[in-house]
Parts: C-alpha cells; structure tokens; sequence
C-alpha cells in the first residue's frame, strides 16, 4: 500500500508510547470504522492497514497500538464483525506467543472485545483459542495471565451457551490444529453442523493433557468439567482419547490439580455407571416389548383359527360373505402392522437421543470400555498411591457393569491386582481384596468353552470320563460364542506363575487360590501341557511361609486327583527327587508335605506310590532317610489312622497287598521294617528279622531309632500291643520282639522303660509261655501248620503272605546297605591318609590311637577295676561312652571307642535265638542267667581286643 488510509496524527497517536493516546487513536479508528460500515471494502483496507502496518511492524508501540485497533474495529462493527474474523483473528492469535509481555497481555485484551461481539462466531476458532490459552496458562507474568483468564471465562460463557446450537453461516478457516477427529466414534445425540467441534477438539486435548505444568494442568481439568457439564456433547464418548494423561495429573505436586482431577474422574465413573443402567433398562423394555408382540401374536393366531373354525361351521352363508370377511382381516392386520411401525420408529428415535421422549441420564452414550480398560491395567501397579487406588476403584467398577469386558483382560488384571493384596496402605489393601474377590467370582460365573474331546496329562481316568464330563458341562455353555473363549486360561496361569516370585505372602497365597479355583472350575483346560507350572509349584514347596506351602500342597492334591496313574506317579518321583536334592526341605518340611498330601488324596495311593519308587530307588542313604520319615508319619500321624486300622487287619488279601508293598520298601531301614511288623501284628516275623539284627553293624543312627522305636511303644498308637501282653499264650512271639529291642538298647532310658514295662508282666508269671523253637523252625513261617492258640487270622496269613521270600528280601537289602556303608568308609579312610600323609604327622601310632573307637555298654578296661555303679552313670542316654585315657595307658592320651556285641548276641541266645555262626554261640541255656554270661563275654572281649591291640603295636 503505497499511501496510508489513516492520516499522520492517527499513525502517530497509535505509535505513541503513551497509553491515553494509543486509546484516543483506536476510538478515532472506531469513528472512521463507523462511518464506513456499509462499505465492505473499506472496512477490508482499514483491518488490513492496521495489520501490516501496526501488528506485524517491529516497533512495539505500533504493535500495541494495532492490536487495540483491530479491537475498536470489531467493536464499531459489531455482530457484523463475523464476516472480517477470517482477517481478523489469525493476526491476533500469531500474537499470543510474542516475546513481549505487553504484546501478549495486548492481545488477550483484542480477543477478549472481539469474541464479546462476535459471540458464536468465534468458536470457529476454538482450537486456536484453546491452544494460545493452553500456554498463557503457564505464562510466567502474571499480568499476562490474569488477561489469559479473563479470556478464558469469556470462551467458556460462550461455549456453554452456543457450542450444541450455534451454526455459522460462513465457511470453516483452513485450520490444521482443527483438523482430524474423523476417525473418532461419536454418539448420535452430537450436533454436527454446529460452529463448535468436539470431535476436532479432541485429538487437540489429547496432546496438552500430558503437559507438566501445574497451571496448564488446571486450565484443562477446568476445561473438561465445562465440556462434561454440557449434556448434548457428552464428552465421556470420548474418553479413552484423553484419559491416561488425565490419570496422570493425579501425581501433581499441586493439591489442587489433584483435588479437581479426582473430583472429574469420579464423575466421569458415575455418568458410565449411569450409561449402563440406561443400556441396561434400554435392554430390559426391548426383551418386555418382544414378549408382548410375541404373546399378542400367539392370541391373535388363536382367535384367527377359532373364526376360522366358527365360519366353516356356519351354514347358509356364501363365498361372499367369506370373502368379504377374509379382506376386512386383512385390512385389520394391515391397519394394526402400521400402527407398529409407528411406535417402534417412535422408541428408536428416542433411542438414539433424536425426537421428543423421556431424558434418561446416559442414554446414547457410547462407552469404549475395552479402550478404557486397556488404559487402566498399566495404572493398577503405579507406584502413586492416587493413580493406583484410582485406577483399582474404576476395574472394580467395571466389573459389575462390563463382564464381557472385563473377563478378556483378566490375566493382565491379575498380574497388577495380586501385588497390591499386600500394599502398605490400607485402603488401597482393601479395594485390591474386594477387586480379587470380585474378579474370582465372575470368572466363576463365566461359562467354559469346551474344545473337541481330547484325552489331556490332567484326564482322570481317560477319555471316557471326560466325554461325559464335556456332556454334562456343555448344557451350561452359552451359545452365543460357541469358537472362541473370552478368558484365557494359558496366560492367566502363566501370570499367576510369575506371582510365585513375589515377596509377600498373600500374594503367593492368593494366586494359589487362584490356581485352586481355576484347576478346580476347568482342570482340562490347564496344566494340561508342559508350561513350567508344575515343576514350579515343586519349586514352591521351600517356600519360607506355611499358609503357602499348604496350599501348595492342596493345589498339588487337586492336579493328582484329576490325574490318571501315570501323571500321579510323575509328581510322586519329581516330589522324591526334590527332597533327595533338598535335604533341607526333607526335614523341616517333610512332614508337613506328606500330610498334607494324605490329607487331600487317598493315603493308601500316597504311601504305595512312594513304597513302589524307594524300592527300585539306587541312592540306599536316601531311601533308608526316606523310609524312617514315612514310618514315623504312618505310626504318629492322625491323617492316617484308617491306614493303621488296615495293617492291623490282615484277614483280607487288599490288606495283605498293601503290607507286602510296604515292606518291600521299608527294608531300606532295618528299624522301620520292624515298627512296621509290630503295626501289623506279624510279630513271629519281626521275632525273626531280630536274628538278622545281630548280624547287622550296629550304628548310632539304629540305636537312635530303636530308642525312638520304645518311646512310640508307650503311645496311645500302641496301646493294642501293650493290652497284648496279658495275653502270652495268645501273642508268644510278641514277648520275643520286646525282649530283643530290650537286648538291642543300651542300659539308657529307653531301656529302663522298656524294661520296667517287661518287669510289669513278668511279675504276673507269663515268662514260661515264652517259645523256645529253634530258629530253623521258625524261619518257614509260611510253610508251619498253625498251632491251637494261632487264629484264623494267622492261618490267612500264612497262606497268602511269604514272610520266607520278605525276610530274604530284608537280608539283601539290608546287605546292600552294609556293603554301601563299607565302601564309603573306606573312601573316607582313603582320603584321611591322604590328608595325614600331607601333613606329615610323624606317628601312625599316635594316629591311630586318636582314632575314635565306639563302646557299646561296657568299658575297654585293662585293668577290669571298674564298678557296675560307675558303669551306669557313664552309659548314658544311648549307651556310648570315652575311654578316658588313664585307664589304657598304652593307646596315648586320645579317647577310643568300642563296641561290645556279645551281649547282644547272648541276650538274643537267651530268648531262644541262635547266630548262624557256630563259634559266637552262647555258652548258656538259662533264660535267667543272661546277666552273668553278659559279664562273662564282656571280660573275655576285652581281653581278646586288648591282645588285638598288643598285635598291632608289635
């Protein structure tokens, strides 16, 4: 423009850089706008000589001056501004983001005149207003931002007021903010042609809601409250769009943000709550409006056949008359089918928020609660306490109205929702209990899809039965989605693995809860593949918590009660060989594991299992181990009394099965073998395993069992026995087996137990009863007539159990055990020399004089000066004692032990037993002189140890 439309004392009172006479220039300019109004083409040059000139010059006067020109134009113009805005407002907007202060705070007051003269008009601009606002909010003078709030009311009055009906006559401007939202669903209640757009403000508010500033934060949560108010745009459509970073401004380190951020989110909650009630309802009269047209056809088809039936009854009357009759039905029917019509459309338009009807809150709104929820699961394990309570409060929500939602996300809920059961925050605790509950329930409730007939590891007896389990479970299953299963199994149980890793108790214990109810609910349907689950439920067993090691085992129970035989097997050998590697776990959970394993399967199937796979089992230390620990449960615990009650009863041949598998197994440990014979009551065997006893080392670890073995005898478990003893003509060899554990045992407690309870009967005169067979008779068992005091019971036995071929199964098993035991010790003794000779210990000698030597219950004396007395009060609790070292003078200054069988032996030779060496038989027959050929051996074992040793230092 080469010459001005304004005159020079207009152009230099707009660029003064006194305020009166920049505002004295805009009335001026107001003046001459006025004057011009009815020329368009005026006004064109006037609006485009204050921009060029004034707002884009780089004097900053003259911008300031421009921009409260542009405002007086628009206000000498007034409503008729709309057609100028185009002109108008973009050149103001670009001034919004100015370095300048008083630029930006000038043109928050241009727009603020502006848009209150151009009202509706100036939402075509909304998303540029929004934007330059947006930022203001968090501008850094506050002049600037008390003109961007003023601003910002004005924006808001008018959007609250015309953004659902205002339509703008002009064209949209070429916006590229505005543009998108195509994609977007939108309700139907939505205008569309109105000058406000919320489908293109969206994407928009998608943008800013992840800004930090705490200002920014407030300016857009007060925003969404002004759009969710306004109830024809209905905003929670949107939702998904903006909700994750409207979440997020819950950890704002403003109280405030927080405080309207959680009072916007609990509304957005109660108007989705209110949308599924109105769904619901919306349902419920369409299901009542079909039942009615149903039942009104059913009438009218029964009224029809009774006309019907009535006219051909009727006589006299022509075709005529029937056809006559015939079309005013027909028009009737027609008449009644338009009135139908008439007043579904009128249902469906106020469905869809179109026509005149009744407001429901939540009607039309679409919901994406899929949307929602994917956004929520990531906020469920937030470390913000807001954001997780937040996000736990809207799941459990969900819950109740959206199942088929819901139920598709379990896994990844479960995965979030399970480390919260034990948050240190109690209400967070809380809502994370009641949304575990509730998820549990409605997997419950969820009906199972079955897949084709197939035989899985988890079939409990084959494919049989699960065809007619199928059967039965198929009348519950919807047909609605009869291909694919909403919830998924696999990754529910893969995710609830991964919570076995997790530091707190009650999760462990709840995602084995978890594993309980969904084995239980569909045991096809996992587990049933090889995916890591079972070897770490074996894993779990070391848990250091007992609640989880219980449910554990109750969850193991339950895969093996819907099991076939080999898959039972496969977790009785893993649950062997995890204890064979865990010594540990063996001890301190063993028991615990075993019962609570008896006390959820059939103990029977437990202890046969186990029996069948030690028998076989090469590692004989662990067998044996094995062996001890499973006989103290079978004897103490109560799980596994009906167990007992059977061993005792032996008249059947399934309880003679299970004593023959028992025993083979039970081998492994001499001691056990024995309680066990004492259990079942076949006490002329045990009398008979006692021989091979006396040939067996006999090791600390034996005589601790056999002192274990006395004090189980005083327990109620032994009652019968102890009640046995009153009858000696009935049970003769019972007397043998006590008297042998008697001989057995060192002079310890147990042994004046033992003994007293043996004084107690001897005194009544039962002793001449005791049998005095030789032990060849005795050793076919199976193969002796029965004798007159022998039951029947006795003589079933003898005809269906081959105590002949178990006890030379004892004998092989137990020489392996002594063939072991000597290997290793010579392994060891290999390894001390070695030792010693690196060493250098200049002495094998002294060496060997230090090397510890066991006394079985009695002194290795030289000089044989020792009382009884001082014998007594050194063989203490299991009958070991040291040799001190003055009273064999020769061995140095260490301490030896030894041990002294021959008592052993003679007692046993008293009771009427006989070794099967000829040069260690016992030179008495008395059973009364016991005690004299015991001190007579002891003396003359001494004296053949002592030249022994006199042998080895020559």
């Amino acid at each position: 423009m080469e010459i001005s439309i304004f005159s020079p004392s207009l152009i230099k009172g707009l660029t003064d850089k006194i305020y009166d006479r920049r505002k004295a220039a805009a009335l001026e300019i107001e003046r001459l706008v006025r004057e011009n109004e009815d020329s368009e083409e005026r006004i064109t040059q006037i609006v485009d000589a204050l921009v060029q000139e004034f707002v884009y010059s780089n004097n900053p006067y003259a911008r300031y001056g421009g921009l409260i020109g542009l405002a007086a134009t628009s206000i000498a113009l007034g409503p008729g501004v709309s057609k100028y805005l185009d002109i108008i407002v973009p050149p103001i907007l670009s001034c919004f983001s100015n370095q300048d202060q008083k630029v930006r705070y000038y043109a928050c007051e241009s727009m603020y005149n502006i848009a209150k003269v151009a009202k509706g008009e100036v939402l075509r601009y909304f998303n540029s207003i929004f934007d330059a606002l947006c930022k203001l909010s968090a501008d850094s003078e506050i002049s600037v931002k008390n003109g961007a709030e003023l601003l910002d009311r004005l924006i808001k009055d008018i959007v609250s007021e015309l953004s659902t009906t205002y339509v703008s006559p002009y064209s949209e401007p070429l916006n590229t903010v505005e543009t998108g939202g195509q994609d977007l669903e939108t309700p139907s209640s939505l205008p569309r042609n109105t000058a406000f757009s919320l489908p293109r403000f969206i994407p928009l508010l998608s943008q800013r809601i992840y800004v930090r500033n705490s200002n920014a934060r407030q300016f857009l949560v007060s925003w969404m409250c002004v759009l969710d108010s306004i109830p024809d745009l209905e905003l929670i459509s949107f939702l998904p769009e903006f909700l994750d970073g409207l979440i997020r401004c819950l950890n704002d380190v403003s109280e405030d943000v927080r405080v309207a951020t959680s009072g916007l989110l609990q509304e957005f909650l109660k108007e989705i709550k209110e949308a599924a009630a109105a769904r619901e309802l919306q349902l419920q009269q369409q299901e009542e409006k079909k039942r009615k047209q149903k039942e009104e056809e059913e009438n009218r088809l029964i009224n029809d056949k009774q006309e019907e039936e009535d006219a051909k009854e009727m006589k006299g009357t022509g075709e005529e008359n029937d056809r006559g009759l015939i079309e005013s039905k027909e028009g009737e029917q027609e008449k009644d089918e338009k009135e139908e019509d008439r007043e579904s459309s009128t249902i469906n338009s106020e469905n869809d928020g179109h026509g005149k009807g009744t407001y429901v809150p939540g009607q039309g709104v679409i919901v994406q609660y899929g949307k929602i929820v994917e956004i929520l699961v990531p906020h469920l394990s937030s470390s913000e306490e807001d954001i997780q309570r937040t996000a736990l409060v809207w799941i459990n929500a969900f819950i109740e109205i959206a199942k088929n939602v819901i139920i598709q996300y379990t896994p990844e809920i479960i995965k979030a929702v399970l480390p919260s059961l034990a948050h240190p925050v109690v209400a967070i605790r809380n809502i994370a209990l009641e949304t575990n509950r509730s998820l549990q329930k409605l997997v419950l409730e969820t009906p199972i899809h079955l897949p084709e007939p197939t035989v899985s590891k988890s079939d409990p007896s084959g494919g049989i039965q699960l065809l007619q389990q199928q059967k039965k479970k198929s009348l519950m299953i919807s047909q609605a989605d009869s291909d694919t299963d909403p919830f998924d199994y696999q990754a529910t149980v893969a995710n609830l693995r991964l919570q076995f890793l997790n530091q707190h108790e009650e999760t462990r214990v709840a995602s084995l809860d978890w594993l309980l109810m969904l084995h239980k609910k569909a045991p096809n349907k996992i587990l049933a593949s090889d995916d890591g689950t079972f070897p770490a439920l074996l894993k779990t067993l070391s848990d250091s918590s007992e609640e989880v090691v219980r449910k554990d085992l109750q969850l193991l129970a339950q895969i093996s009660f819907y099991s076939d035989h080999d898959y039972f097997r496969s977790f009785i050998m893993s649950l062997l060989s995890l204890f064979s590697t865990d010594r540990r776990l063996l001890e301190t959970r063993g028991s615990l594991i075993i019962r609570q394993l008896c006390m959820s399967l059939d103990p029977e199937r437990i202890y046969c299992a186990i029996a069948d796979i030690l028998e076989q089992d090469e590692d004989l230390e662990f067998a044996s181990t094995m062996i001890q620990n499973l006989n103290i449960i079978l004897i103490t615990a109560s799980e596994l009394s009906d167990l007992r009650k059977r061993l005792r009863n032996l008249d059947s041949r399934e309880n003679q099965r299970l004593f023959n598998t028992l025993y083979r197994s039970w081998c492994h440990n001499a001691v056990s073998a024995f309680s066990l014979c004492l259990l079942s009551q076949v006490y002329e065997h045990a009398a008979n395993m006692l021989q091979i006893f006396a040939e067996l080392e006999i090791t600390v670890n034996m005589l601790i069992q056999v002192d274990k073995l006395v004090q189980l005898l005083e327990s109620p478990v032994f009652t019968y026995l102890r009640l046995q003893l009153l009858e000696p003509e009935k049970y003769p060899y019972l007397f043998k087996c006590l008297y042998g554990i008697l001989m057995l045992l060192p002079q310890s407690s147990a042994f004046s137990t033992l003994r007293n309870r043996l004084n107690s009967v001897s005194s009544l005169g039962f002793l001449h009863v005791l049998p005095k067979s030789p032990v060849a008779s005795t050793l076919s068992t199976d193969k002796k007539q029965p004798k007159a005091t022998t039951n029947s019971k006795n003589v079933d036995e003898a005809s269906t159990i081959k105590y002949q071929d178990l006890l030379a199964h004892f004998k092989n098993v137990q020489s392996r055990h002594e063939k072991q035991r000597r290997q290793f010790l010579q392994s060891s003794s290999t390894a001390r020399t070695t030792m010693s000779q690196q060493s250098m210990i200049p002495s094998t000698a002294q060496s060997r004089s230090r090397r510890p030597r066991i006394i079985y219950n009695e002194f290795s004396t030289s000089s044989g000066q020792q009382s009884s007395s001082q014998m007594s009060n050194n063989n203490k609790g299991l009958g070991l004692a040291l040799a001190g070292s003055n009273n064999n003078s020769s061995t140095g200054n260490g301490h030896q032990f030894s041990v002294g069988t021959g008592g052993i032996r003679n007692g046993i030779a008293n009771l009427g037993f006989t070794t099967t060496n000829n040069n260690e038989q016992s030179g008495t027959n008395s059973t009364g002189g016991g005690n004299n050929t015991m001190n007579s051996n002891n003396s003359s074992n001494s004296r053949m140890m002592g030249a022994a040793r006199r042998n080895r230092r020559v």
